[in-house]
């Protein structure tokens, strides 16, 4: 099968790439880790105003009802810009959930950026994400299909390898569906699938970080990108991002389709996608040398979010185990 995306995704995320270059990210993401989140929620309405907190929102509760492909593009920019709060679960896996639920109020609250939702599934999302902002806290057990809402207060934030990605332990729960394990599974690969996807874009930043300044950077005269070792390093980080995407796009077509293979094709993209993200971080950081290393310059608000995205919506052992027993 041969898949491009058309010139409305292009413009799509060329226009989600300009807002977000143009809304300081680095600086709003550090306020977010340091617990000042009014920045993170200004930036949160200008997506909405966007439409990408609307795309997995069905039309009949004021969504966009999108592709998954959508998804995928609007995601591989957040990642690329290290956009932080919980984006893959208010836009990409709670309302999935929610719309085969039928829980139409909530979903308008979510296409209108008015809500923010959080979402655990353990054993593979044990933890909430950034419950202190989100209005609504889902949790779900792919091993039964129940659905229940948490109630109460949250235990934390606890500390994660990327201090963007602030974590809460959640409180009693209270049930909201019970034996739905088809809605609870799609959510789930909805989660995995933005993951990827944030890793993708994600590499492809660190890419482009690495490149800017392997042009910038000297030694003995000469830019350290025009030196084989180092072109070469940065040309196999491009080639391993390239043969990710494709895979996302896949496993995005397959999730459309409710295909049989789409639980088996996501899950090599996420593993894809953190291999190609793994190599872009590694790269970026050698390129960049000492400074890489520190907290201060940009690089670090990607290098974390690679490192703890790639264990989260499931490790790679998981899925590299899913992808074996669906070819069995």
């Amino acid at each position: 099968m041969r898949f491009t995306l058309d010139t409305e995704q292009r413009q799509f995320a060329d226009s989600l790439h300009q807002l977000l270059s143009d809304s300081d990210v680095p600086t709003v993401a550090r306020a977010w880790a340091a617990e000042d989140t009014s920045p993170g929620l200004g930036l949160w309405k200008q997506l909405a105003e966007l439409g990408v907190t609307a795309l997995a929102v069905p039309e009949r509760a004021a969504g966009l009802g999108a592709h998954p492909v959508d998804l995928v593009v609007a995601f591989e920019q957040l990642g690329r810009h290290a956009v932080p709060g919980p984006v893959v679960e208010s836009i990409a896996a709670v309302p999935t959930l929610l719309a085969q639920l039928g829980d139409l109020e909530r979903l308008a609250a979510l296409a209108e950026g008015e809500l923010l939702a959080g979402m655990v599934a353990p054993p593979h999302v044990p933890l909430a994400l950034d419950a202190d902002v989100t209005g609504i806290l889902v949790a779900v057990n792919p091993g039964d299909g129940s659905v229940g809402v948490a109630e109460g207060t949250v235990e934390g934030p606890l500390r994660s390898l990327d201090p963007a990605r602030r974590l809460f332990r959640l409180g009693p729960i209270r049930p909201m569906a019970t034996d739905v394990p088809d809605a609870v599974n799609r959510a789930f690969d909805f989660g995995v699938l933005a993951c990827a996807a944030q890793l993708v874009g994600a590499g492809t930043g660190l890419l482009e970080q690495a490149v800017a300044y392997a042009g910038q950077r000297e030694q003995f005269g000469r830019p350290i990108g025009s030196f084989q070792s180092v072109a070469h390093q940065l040309a196999d980080v491009h080639v391993g991002l390239e043969l990710a995407r494709p895979l996302l796009y896949g496993a995005a077509v397959a999730l459309d389709s409710r295909s049989a293979t789409a639980g088996r094709d996501v899950s090599a993209a996420k593993v894809a996608a953190g291999t190609a993200a793994h190599r872009a971080a590694r790269t970026a950081l050698q390129v960049h040398g000492a400074i890489g290393y520190t907290l201060e310059h940009d690089l670090s608000l990607s290098l974390t979010k690679v490192r703890a995205l790639i264990g989260t919506w499931g490790t790679p052992a998981v899925h590299r185990a899913k992808v074996r027993e669906a070819l069995r």
